[in-house]
């Protein structure tokens, strides 16, 4: 890559690629404890369960529970991924927390 005879050389015309992005990344959806409220006391919440109540927009997308507010009732919550911050949440207010596939 040299002198192209005064036009912009080939290596500037191109958009500069930064970082590094996975082939596998995995995109969740994110539901957090504070949404899952509206459930009555010992309901199983599956994926299903919280596509039915449009806390999801599909149901091809693994559910990941996240710790943003309080849970105020004991449930069953089966979800593909928990963060810390949830299942230190789920298991003081006596839920159960269940990590699917």
């Amino acid at each position: 890559m040299g002198f192209e005879g005064g036009q912009i050389p080939l290596y500037r015309r191109l958009p500069q690629q930064k970082g590094f992005k996975p082939l596998q990344k995995i995109s969740y959806a994110l539901v957090n404890l504070s949404q899952l409220n509206i459930f009555e006391e010992g309901t199983t919440v599956t994926k299903g369960l919280l596509y039915e109540k449009r806390l999801i927009s599909s149901l091809e997308v693994p559910v990941k529970i996240l710790g943003n507010g309080e849970l105020k009732k004991r449930l069953l919550i089966q979800a593909d991924a928990f963060s810390q911050k949830a299942l230190k949440k789920i298991e003081e207010a006596g839920a159960q927390a269940e990590v699917q596939g």
